[in-house]
């Protein structure tokens, strides 16, 4: 035991003794301990200068390569802007070039129609001189209403504008025969009257409205042949046209004779004093008498065409004479039946 104590104690006296002589190594050579140190600073100084040049040739590296986008970007804009410009002066070109054809286009169109004008006139100027040379141009009046002769559809196409230089004992002539023979017609009316005289004896109030009744179809007839040959002058209407016309016409004096009945006869009856009787006579003889009126002004112009007489002589006085005549024979039989549907002897 006291052995090994001892052997323990010599090696921690031996221990100390070389610790320190290391210190007094270490105290005596100090520069042998500063060249450990230095190898690690001398490394950090290496590292540090390759960090700041790798980073300056980052820096380099990354700014050429933003200037040659920016460079590129600026290139592919301005090649961009290049071609706008050049589709822009193709499209002002192209529209100018349109616009030049169309006006050469338009400018053509215009002469044509001017050298066709001036050649149809020339064309009119011959054919009038040609009418002047032939005299006297002989035309169907089924064609064009004319005025003038009587017959034969053949008439003077001058008449209408010498009508100021026709004498007046000219006119008389040409319109005397045709008067005859409507006022010839017209005497009906007096054979009518003296066959219904026993009805106009015992019903005087008949008597009050037989020329109301006469001049009211000459009226509507008038108004109805008037339009029928103005339409005709301006080739508004035709011959082909005649049943239209004539349907039309008849409806117009349907609706026109109901209105004027429906404010007559109340009238009639409860202002003037006229019999119930009567008043109801008057009010379904206006109805009656318009639509023959109406229908009768119609058709006689055209009758007149068809067979090649001239309507603006013919058809007035025909029209009034055939009105009269039918609408007061429409008259005394709508009173005898009406009369004897209130029980009254006639």
């Amino acid at each position: 035991m006291s052995t090994s104590l001892k052997s323990g104690a010599s090696d921690s006296d031996s221990n100390s003794n070389c610790e320190d002589n290391s210190t007094r190594r270490q105290r005596r050579h100090p520069a042998s301990r500063a060249t450990t140190r230095r190898p690690s600073l001398l490394a950090l100084i290496v590292l540090f200068t390759i960090i700041i040049i790798n980073s300056t040739a980052t820096t380099t590296s990354s700014r050429s390569i933003i200037g040659t986008a920016a460079q590129a970007l600026r290139s592919d804009a301005l090649q961009r802007s290049n071609r706008l410009f050049a589709k822009t002066m193709v499209s002002k070109t192209a529209a100018s070039s349109s616009n030049k054809n169309s006006n050469n286009n338009e400018s053509g169109v215009l002469k044509e129609l001017k050298e066709k004008v001036k050649d149809q006139a020339k064309e009119i100027d011959r054919l009038r001189s040609q009418l002047k040379s032939a005299g006297v141009t002989k035309a169907s009046s089924a064609d064009a209403v004319a005025p003038g002769g009587h017959g034969g559809g053949e008439v003077d196409p001058e008449d209408a504008a010498n009508y100021m230089s026709i004498p007046f004992y000219e006119q008389a002539f040409r319109r005397v025969t045709w008067l005859g023979i409507f006022l010839g017609s017209l005497a009906l009316t007096a054979l009518i009257m003296n066959g219904f005289e026993h009805t106009l004896a015992n019903n005087i109030e008949l008597a009050y409205f037989v020329p109301m009744l006469a001049g009211h179809g000459g009226n509507t007839g008038g108004q109805t042949v008037g339009m029928i040959l103005s339409a005709m002058s301006v080739g508004a209407v035709k011959l082909s046209d005649a049943p239209t016309v004539i349907r039309k016409e008849a409806m117009a004096g349907v609706l026109s004779g109901v209105m004027l009945s429906l404010a007559v006869a109340p009238v009639a009856h409860f202002i003037m004093g006229i019999s119930l009787h009567v008043s109801t006579v008057l009010l379904l003889s206006l109805p009656v008498v318009s639509t023959i009126a109406s229908t009768l002004g119609s058709a006689i112009p055209f009758f007149c065409v068809f067979i090649g007489l001239d309507p603006s002589v013919i058809a007035a006085p025909a029209m009034t004479s055939f009105v009269d005549v039918t609408g007061l024979m429409s008259y005394f039989v709508i009173a005898n039946h009406v009369f004897a549907m209130f029980g009254l002897e006639l």
